[in-house]
């Protein structure tokens, strides 16, 4: 129902896209955040953007470097990742939350996607 993609390989100090769509079912009312695992590492917060679009919450890690958006008509969420570092490389998952909250905790996401890999060289 989510279907992350756009991850790949990238240089230090490079950028990146990753998309989250959704399929078979309409995410309507839901905030939709991001999220990353990095190997033997626990799942880490990224980014969540509400339902409008207009609030959006990041983490620390990520701040100043990262922007979430979103559209609604195509049921589709985006990442834009700048300034990538070593350290950004994980799996990307993106999530969804029913209530519409900007929440950086897992266990309020009610759906989640595969995930898209990201590895950026140094």
């Amino acid at each position: 129902q989510l279907q992350a993609s756009g991850g790949g390989l990238v240089q230090a100090g490079g950028s990146l896209r990753v998309s989250c769509a959704a399929s078979g079912r309409t995410f309507n009312g839901y905030s939709m955040g991001w999220f990353r695992q990095a190997p033997g590492k626990e799942r880490e917060f990224v980014a969540v953007i509400s339902w409008s679009g207009i609030r959006a919450l990041y983490g620390d890690s990520v701040k100043g470097r990262f922007t979430i958006s979103k559209d609604n008509a195509k049921n589709t969420v985006f990442l834009e990742m700048n300034s990538l570092k070593p350290e950004d490389t994980a799996v990307y998952y993106c999530a969804a939350d029913r209530r519409n909250w900007l929440t950086l905790d897992i266990s309020n996401y009610d759906y989640w996607g595969q995930g898209t890999e990201v590895t950026v060289s140094s």
